[in-house]
C-alpha cells in the first residue's frame, strides 16, 4: 500500500491493520452476532430506552433516566478505552487495537445539532431503531428508512460539506 494510500486511510480516520488477513466465517458463526444483537435489544426494551416518552422526558429536561443511562455508557467507554491502552488489548484475532486521534471541526457542531433535532422529533436514534421495530413500532421503519436516506445522502455529499 503507498504511502498515499495510508494517508487517504487516516484522513478518513480508517486504519486497515492487516489487509490480506481478512477470514470469512460461517454462517453458523454469525449466530453470535445475531445473539449479542437480541440480547442488547432486549435490554433496550427492559431500560426502557427505545420509549418514545422517555426520550421525550430527556429532551423536556423532566426526567434524569436517559441520562443516567447515557452516563453511564460514557463512563464504561472511558474505562473501557484507557484500559485498552494501559494493557495493550489485542482483538480476539490478536490484531492490535488502534483508536486514532480526532480533529474538531466546525461540521460535527452542524452534525450533532441535526441529529438531536432528529432524535428529539422522532423519539428514535440509529442505535435501538431496529428494538422499536422489533418491539412493534412499526412506523419507526419510516425514521429507518430516513436515515439510511440521509446516510446515502452524506455520503454523495461529504467532499463538499464543511
Amino acid at each position: 500500500m503507498s504511502k498515499s494510500n495510508i494517508k487517504a486511510l487516516e484522513k478518513d480516520d480508517l486504519i486497515i491493520v492487516h489487509p490480506k488477513k481478512v477470514k470469512q466465517e460461517s454462517a453458523i458463526a454469525h449466530l453470535k452476532y445475531m445473539a449479542v444483537g437480541v440480547f442488547f435489544g432486549i435490554v433496550f426494551v427492559k431500560a426502557e430506552i427505545i420509549s418514545w416518552f422517555r426520550i421525550q422526558e430527556m429532551f423536556r429536561l423532566t426526567s434524569f433516566h436517559m441520562y443516567g443511562v447515557i452516563g453511564t455508557a460514557v463512563v464504561v467507554g472511558i474505562i473501557s478505552v484507557f484500559l485498552i491502552k494501559k494493557f495493550n488489548i489485542k482483538t480476539l484475532s490478536g490484531d492490535k487495537i488502534s483508536i486514532s486521534d480526532k480533529t474538531f471541526t466546525k461540521g460535527q457542531i452542524f452534525g450533532g445539532l441535526m441529529f438531536g433535532f432528529g432524535w428529539a422529533l422522532t423519539g428514535a436514534c440509529p442505535g435501538p431503531l431496529y428494538a422499536q421495530i422489533g418491539s412493534g413500532f412499526g412506523v419507526v421503519a419510516v425514521t429507518l428508512l430516513s436515515a439510511l436516506l440521509g446516510a446515502y445522502v452524506f455520503g454523495l455529499l461529504k467532499d463538499k460539506l464543511p
